[in-house]
């Protein structure tokens, strides 16, 4: 049985379950950076119980058309703190006029090893599939759920795009409301200080 060791979350709160997918939505990067969403957005995530979390993400260009991102975390629940880093790229997609952040990350899978007690670490390159959406100094990110679709595996992302437009034309919520977000850019914190 396979189990997952590491997964790198995205752009929601700490232990959301986004839909990982093997192929995005492209093949490759092909749209442009957008600069206006260079910056350092800073989100607050409760739900409701004494769990809260606090959500940062660093946006800068990688290339002309692709981005790097830094996620801070920090999920807080009574008196526990758990500090989160996660480092990802990522690359938009349009679907009609709706725009998505492609989420490129690589996730460690241990496996047992036949007539065995050793288990054997496998890397898998994932993606995650967020709807942005930007408006002046906030950034609006709902991240496809995991139970978007009864199909798990996409064998092409004219396919993923396909199940995607089918589902948001007739319109039904694929994403995660529980866990969308809204960030607001702010001056990046000095270094020596942690948000």
């Amino acid at each position: 049985m396979k189990k997952l060791l590491w997964l790198l979350p995205l752009c929601t709160i700490l232990y959301a379950c986004p839909f990982e997918s093997a192929v995005a939505l492209e093949k490759k990067p092909v749209e442009p950076v957008d600069t206006t969403l260079y910056g350092y957005w800073y989100g607050i995530v409760k739900d409701g119980s004494d769990y809260f979390g606090i959500e940062a993400l660093d946006i800068a260009p990688q290339s002309d058309s692709v981005y790097a991102i830094t996620r801070y975390g920090k999920a807080i629940k009574g008196d526990i703190i758990l500090p989160d880093t996660a480092y990802f790229t990522g690359y938009t997609s349009y679907i009609g006029e709706q725009r998505y952040m492609n989420i490129v990350a690589d996730i460690l899978i241990e496996t047992p090893r036949k007539n065995s007690k050793m288990r054997d670490m496998i890397k898998q390159r994932v993606y995650y599939i967020a709807k942005i959406d930007r408006s002046n100094d906030t950034l609006f990110v709902k991240t496809v759920t995991d139970g978007f679709s009864k199909k798990k595996n996409f064998g092409s992302p004219e396919e993923f795009r396909q199940a995607i437009l089918s589902l948001t034309t007739g319109n039904i919520n694929i994403y995660d409301d529980q866990y969308s977000l809204s960030y607001r850019k702010i001056p990046k914190p000095p270094l020596s200080r942690s948000f």
